[in-house]
């Protein structure tokens, strides 16, 4: 009989029979039947028989009935065939066997394939990772998504089907892109399939909505599956809630799992507590092992005792690893050297890495030495840069120059940031030079609503104001002084003095002596005059003279020609000589 359609022979049975015993676990009457089949020619049979054969560690048997079923067309058997070859390290051999597989639509075949050109061929790789993935293999789609123009999509369809880590890689995207809610989803779900990463970031997420308690639930759960960032967050949560001890044992184990942010973390916990010795003994640590902010903070410690020369090497280690406060340091450190321009070097890096502070010392520089305009407009760009930064003394600068320029065009002189020696004056850098070990975060919601009446450089003045700058207090008080508004000017001086601006003093008491408030305004001038302010001084002389106190007059007159200005000095001179005729008479 020719035709043997819709019937079955006894290869047929015995394939099948021996299918099934393999399933089972019935290796030995497998192995019989599986012969039998396969020695009549059927395919099926010959790819099972090799498969049993691996298993029981007869591999030089097992590839020639592979082979045998390969060369008649059995994909499942060239796609074992080749992986056979790879494990024993024929790659030529086994790419033959897996192109072939892969070719007649195995989607295994497609994948193992991919992964054996992967590393020597890119774009052969990329080809059948994809080809793998559009056949339904999960494993593939997610090799697949990062070398896609589409990686979502991709990580999408292998985690429905059950990806765990393509469920993280997705949560992680979705979060970068403020997605949250979705992100929690997908890490919850790879969470629970057992990624401990997925743990770690879906505690944070939680942490972010203000959910601490579930936050720690799934940062044990990650910690104790050896996730470092999880062992860092369990000791940041302890330290803040003052559980010291808490919080050095997870950093411990944090460092133990191999991050080293758990060695800057115990340094930042010693330093907290004054234990500095112990400190820099962690700071060096994590320095030691990469850990640019480490490195950096190692440096402010050394410096603040006075070992520049050590501080130094660490400033540049940090920077050059990409430190932005160590960059900013180093600029510190060049201009207290008088070294202009690998000052202002170090702060065009920092700077152009977005540091606030870093770029007002940028604009400050240029503002100082620029000829042309085009040098006066990057400077300006630099300064409003700082100012958008987030920095406050960039905030009051921009204002003190849009103010300028305001009154420039309307023919009036330009106001200085002050006419006195000021100790709310800084004449150098405009953070006094501080070394810093985080730069300063973005403005969010600061100062007032913006009125359409006011100049942007009064909008200035408030975001400095609203952020405690003293000076930019005073100059709100002496603009809202000038357009006839008093209560706000008072407001403005009244918060400035309060913050110890003894600008802020003497013009508070000169709005409350014209509304006749003489005590209240002597008080405000006293605090100013002993902070320093000889014009206040001044007042509080003429003031007793007018009372008949003139032995307080003369000392007041007397401290009033120590502390100047020159103009102040003199009449405050004039008066003390007059005092002293009339004490002497």
């Amino acid at each position: 009989m020719g035709d043997r359609a819709g019937f079955e022979t006894g290869a047929d049975e015995a394939a099948r029979e021996g299918a099934a015993r393999l399933r089972r676990g019935d290796l030995e009457g497998a192995e019989t039947l599986l012969r039998v089949a396969a020695s009549e020619g059927d395919r099926s049979a010959a790819n099972n028989l090799g498969v049993l054969l691996h298993r029981t560690g007869r591999n030089e048997e097992a590839a020639g009935w592979w082979r045998t079923a390969a060369v008649a067309g059995s994909a499942a058997a060239a796609h074992a065939l080749g992986r056979l070859h790879r494990e024993q390290g024929d790659d030529t051999a086994a790419e033959y066997w897996l192109r072939q597989s892969a070719e007649w639509g195995h989607d295994s075949g497609a994948y193992a394939l991919a992964d054996l050109l992967d590393g020597n061929d890119a774009d052969g790789a990329a080809r059948w990772f994809r080809i793998a993935a559009e056949r339904g293999h999960r494993e593939a789609a997610f090799r697949y998504a990062p070398l896609s123009d589409d990686p979502e999509t991709w990580y999408r369809f292998a985690a429905a089907r059950g990806h765990s880590r393509a469920a993280h890689r997705l949560g992680g995207l979705l979060e970068r892109r403020g997605e949250t809610t979705e992100a929690m989803r997908w890490y919850l779900d790879a969470a629970e399939a057992g990624e401990s990463g997925a743990a770690a970031a879906l505690g944070f997420l939680l942490s972010d909505a203000g959910e601490e308690e579930a936050a720690e639930s799934w940062w044990l759960r990650a910690a104790r599956e050896g996730e470092g960032t999880a062992a860092n967050a369990l000791g940041a949560l302890n330290a803040r809630h003052g559980r010291r001890q808490e919080a050095q044992r997870w950093y411990r184990e944090a460092l133990e799992a191999g991050d080293i942010n758990g060695a800057f973390n115990l340094a930042l916990l010693c330093a907290g507590s004054g234990r500095m010795v112990q400190a820099e003994q962690w700071y060096r640590r994590a320095a030691y092992a990469g850990h640019r902010e480490a490195a950096n903070a190692l440096a402010v410690l050394l410096l603040q005792r006075g070992d520049t020369d050590g501080a130094e090497p660490w400033f540049s280690r940090a920077a050059e690893a990409g430190s932005v406060d160590a960059a900013f340091n180093l600029g510190i450190l060049h201009a207290k050297r008088g070294d202009e321009a690998e000052s202002l070097r170090w702060y065009r890096r920092a700077a152009g890495a977005g540091h606030a502070e870093a770029a007002l010392q940028v604009a400050l520089t240029g503002l100082r030495g620029a000829r042309t305009p085009r040098e006066r407009e990057e400077a300006d760009r630099m300064l409003r840069r700082s100012a958008e930064g987030g920095s406050v003394e960039g905030a009051f600068r921009l204002a003190v120059r849009l103010e300028r320029l305001e009154r420039a065009g309307e023919g009036d002189p330009p106001p200085g940031p002050g006419t006195e020696t000021d100790p709310d004056t800084d004449p150098g850098l405009g953070t006094n030079g501080r070394i810093v070990l985080r730069p300063s975060g973005p403005v969010r919601g600061v100062g007032g609503p913006a009125d359409p009446e006011t100049s942007e450089a009064e909008r200035w003045y408030r975001r400095a104001a609203e952020r405690g700058h003293r000076r930019a207090r005073v100059r709100l008080g002496t603009r809202a002084a000038e357009r006839g508004d008093l209560v706000e000017a008072a407001e403005w001086y009244r918060r400035a003095a309060e913050d110890g601006s003894r600008n802020g003093a003497f013009n508070l008491g000169l709005l409350l002596a014209r509304e006749g408030a003489e005590p209240e305004a002597a008080m405000w001038w006293k605090r100013a005059a002993e902070a320093g302010h000889g014009r206040a001084a001044l007042h509080l002389a003429l003031l007793a003279s007018r009372r008949g106190e003139l032995s307080e007059g003369r000392e007041w007159s007397a401290r009033a020609v120590e502390l100047g200005p020159a103009e102040v000095a003199r009449r405050a001179a004039r008066l003390r000589d007059a005092l002293a005729g009339e004490l002497t008479a």
